[in-house]
């Protein structure tokens, strides 16, 4: 069992060689800006404020490290597909992110955040392109799922789970607001670390 309450920043890092290393599984939180990822991670890890969650999108260009009980980390890359960033910001950034995927050895799943009002933009294409075609292990959290009503969320999660990107991944509608699949994703999680 992880003890949540274990859990510090380790590291915001800018630099690949700045990266965690050591055989500690790492589970990365990959979207584009603004779909969600601090909201999840501080949900998963019932905390209000460890993940910032910044009132301006694409303001995170560093990969965020958390560790969890020494047993575990969560990284948190930078958000993708947020225009108001200079060509050579978004250049490094995905540099950075690209470096981080292609070189982490510990990687044990990556949780691919879709909004659920949105769906699948080009930019989660071009990511869920990249990870069917590298192998490593994802699943999709719809996020903001509080956003629609029983319909409309039963309508769209089945658009994703049809996706052709997407395959055969699991699909997990998401609320922060609500809790609604943070026991599913821990579920998915702990399949993927055991």
């Amino acid at each position: 069992m992880l003890d949540l309450n274990k859990t510090t920043l380790l590291i915001s890092a800018g630099r690949p060689d700045q990266f965690p290393s050591g055989g500690v599984p790492q589970i990365v939180f990959s979207g584009r800006s603004n779909v969600g990822k601090s909201s999840l991670i501080n949900t998963l890890l019932n905390r209000k404020s460890l993940a910032r969650v910044s009132g301006s999108p694409g303001k995170t260009v560093t990969v965020n490290f958390y560790g969890i009980d020494g047993k575990l980390i969560f990284a948190d890359l930078p958000g993708y597909g947020f225009a108001k960033r200079s060509y050579e910001r978004k250049e490094g950034f995905s540099t950075l992110t690209d470096s981080y995927l292609t070189k982490c050895r510990d990687i044990a799943l990556v949780l691919q955040l879709i909004d659920v009002k949105v769906g699948v933009t080009e930019d989660d294409r071009m990511m869920l392109a990249w990870l069917s075609h590298s192998g490593i292990p994802f699943c999709v959290v719809a996020t903001k799922a509080d956003k629609l009503n029983k319909t409309e969320l039963t309508n769209s999660v089945a658009r994703l789970c049809s996706d052709p990107d997407i395959g055969a991944a699991p699909v997990i509608p998401f609320s922060s607001l609500k809790g609604t699949g943070k026991d599913d994703v821990w579920h998915q999680i702990n399949k993927f670390i055991q």
